[in-house]
This record gives C-alpha cells, structure tokens and sequence, in this order.
C-alpha cells in the first residue's frame, strides 16, 4: 500500500472522534514512524494561551506566583488500562513533589464507577515571564 493510501486510512478512522475535534491530521507514515499535526490555537490552550499539557499543569498554577511565573509540562508519562466509549472520566493530579522549580503530579483518571482508566506521571518545570 502507498503512503498516500495509508495515510487516507488512518485520516478516515479519525472522523468523528476527538481527534477531529482537535484538527489532528496524519501528515507522514513510514516503516517505522507515523507522523500527525495539531494546531496550536485556542481549542487547545492552557489558561495563559500556550498548548496544554494536562490537569497536573493547571494544578501546578496554584503553588506559583502567576503574575510572575508559569508551567510548562516538560515530561509525561501515561499508562491506559482500559479504554472508554461512554460515560464520564475524571482526572485526579495528587502532588508527589513542589520544589521551587519543578512539580511532580501523579494524575489518576476513573470513570463514573471509579474504575481506573489511565495513570500518568508529569513533571512541570517553573519558569518566570519575560
């Protein structure tokens, strides 16, 4: 199969789901890598207008001096352990570490039966504004 075709494969399974809604479009596949973009652009933005990294950034604001300081998710690490089509998910940040330039949060996410869903490690660095 060429990589047009592929591509047109894996752009049609994407209809109607969220990576639709987000604009993520596969641009480039290969024998050992497939490549998708996103626009950066308000759908996608953390509460200081740069792309969002995940509840454990919007957690990290409240421990910083947000007049002077902001986050930036620089690792992120997930585990699913089970897939959902329905329902309702909520994710959970619990604090592992708050140092005066990076964060620790271990995120849970359980459905509405508090089933687990998927475990996350992040980390967030502190930088101050320019």
């Amino acid at each position: 199969m060429d990589t047009t075709t592929i591509l047109k494969a894996f752009n049609d399974h994407s209809r109607n789901t969220l990576m639709e809604t987000l604009d993520i479009e596969y641009v480039a596949v290969g024998d050992d890598f497939l490549t998708a973009k996103m626009p950066v652009n308000s759908k996608v933005y953390q509460p200081h207008g740069q792309l969002h990294e995940s509840v454990g950034s919007a957690a990290s604001n409240f421990f910083i001096e947000r007049e002077s300081q902001f986050i930036n998710g620089i690792q992120l690490s997930i585990n699913h352990i089970k897939s959902k089509r329905e329902g309702v998910v909520f994710a959970t940040a619990k604090n592992i570490h708050k140092g005066k330039t990076t964060h620790l949060w271990e995120v849970t996410i359980v459905d509405e039966n508090d089933e687990l869903i998927s475990i996350a490690k992040m980390t967030n660095i502190v930088l101050t504004k320019k």
